[in-house]
């Protein structure tokens, strides 16, 4: 099978970010034994309308990704229609789903997005608004998916590598599913290759997590090298399956009927906007306080003047004290906190993010742990912070000792 890749979108071509989609999309591809002859990045002017009819006279298999908005420049589902000699017709399940997500605002040009090739099969987008879809034009199985990275990995490892596989006649391959929290997604990709370079390796970028994806070999020996790769980054760095570092605190709390409460600050409020971003959240989350001065702590959380003013925000004394006023404060049963410096700081050289955390419990001795981030810049590290602290906090309610277990930790 020969296959052709079109990545859309004119901030690709302008140099504004830089495509992923080709690359992941051909490695996979390439795995299955599906020879990649082109990659094209073509901006959202139409453009793909030529080049889509010169790939299909040389293409078994076209995949495209971008162009499946509701604006006027949004033309992949009618160009694909054309080339394929059928109409746009309106999937009706798409509507449905549109309607319920957007409301009255799925009338007018949100209403293209529920429109598909005639006699084309949907592919369901549980991320975003836009379905993708797949069909043949001629001999060429033509299949299209939105832009947005967060709804195009999951539809094209979801649905169009065991589309690929269905049509080469491959059997399905076991693979297992894990996530990876805090390390850098390239750097992750090179400890897999230490871990085991013969395994086939799968990393996909959502918000706060990396899920990876591990097949090949027998599943003792995949099992190995995922043991391998923990033991690299460390304990509770890699997980079972597919879950984030939230979601694992929740389970916590819930299973000790337990509530919680934060003291924030170089986070700036990021950790309590995700403890309250569930439905039914009130349950277990009490309240917050962002203290970005030291007077609020002081006055706010009852850090004592002599702690701010010896260590600035950077302590874990600090950090203790912040935790423990909170839960004072809300009468949760267990708290966090973060304290550090959001911004890049300097150490031996490098860009780094010293952050501490603070824990506190009802029954529980309270904790402190320093952590120093590399640095992209201050949401790197805010987002980083959340999901440690969301991690160790998940830990700490267990009965685990969250310095001990980051003092294993590398490559944050």
């Amino acid at each position: 099978m020969k296959a052709s890749i079109i990545v859309i979108g004119t901030e690709l071509t302008r140099g504004i970010i830089q495509d992923k989609h080709g690359s992941l999309i051909s490695r996979e591809l390439t795995n299955l034994g599906v020879h990649v002859s082109e990659i094209v990045a073509l901006p959202d002017d139409g453009t793909i309308e030529a080049v889509l009819g010169a790939l299909m006279r040389s293409s078994d298999l076209i995949i495209i990704t971008g162009g499946l908005g509701p604006t006027s420049d949004d033309m992949t589902r009618s160009v694909i229609a054309e080339a394929a000699g059928c109409k746009l017709v309106r999937d009706e399940d798409s509507w449905a789903f549109l309607l319920e997500k957007l409301g009255d605002k799925a009338y007018g040009a949100n209403s293209r997005q529920a429109m598909i090739p005639e006699g084309f099969t949907v592919i369901p987008n549980s991320n975003g608004t836009a379905p993708g879809f797949y069909g043949y034009g001629g001999r060429t199985l033509l299949v299209s998916l939105p832009g947005p990275p967060r709804e195009m990995d999951p539809m094209f490892y979801d649905a169009v590598i065991p589309l690929v596989r269905s049509v080469l006649d491959l059997p399905d391959a076991e693979r297992d599913e894990y996530s990876s929290f805090i390390t850098a997604e390239a750097k992750l990709e090179e400890l897999c290759e230490a871990a085991d370079p013969s395994l086939e390796w799968g990393t996909r970028f959502q918000d706060y997590r990396i899920s990876l994806y591990v097949s090949g070999k027998s599943r003792k020996e995949r099992d190995e090298a995922v043991r391998k790769l923990s033991s690299m980054v460390g304990e509770h760095r890699i997980e079972k399956g597919s879950a984030d570092a939230l979601s694992i605190l929740i389970s916590s709390l819930k299973r000790h009927g337990a509530t919680v409460s934060a003291a924030e600050s170089c986070t700036g409020g990021l950790v309590s906007e995700r403890l309250t971003s569930l439905p039914g959240s009130s349950a277990f989350m009490l309240g917050s306080v962002t203290s970005y001065a030291p007077s609020v702590k002081e006055n706010v959380l009852g850090v004592r003047s002599e702690t701010v003013n010896a260590y600035g925000t950077v302590s874990g004394e600090c950090a203790i004290e912040m935790a423990d006023g909170v839960r004072k404060l809300t009468g949760s049963d267990y708290s966090l906190s973060v304290t550090g410096v959001a911004g890049p700081d300097k150490d031996e050289g490098k860009d780094i993010g010293t952050v501490y955390l603070g824990f506190s419990g009802k029954d529980r001795k309270s904790e402190s742990v320093l952590l120093r981030f590399s640095s992209w810049g201050r949401d790197s590290i805010r987002r980083k912070a959340t999901v440690a602290a969301f991690i160790l906090l998940a830990a700490y309610i267990e009965g685990e000792n969250p310095e001990s277990i980051v003092s294993g930790w590398n490559y944050i």
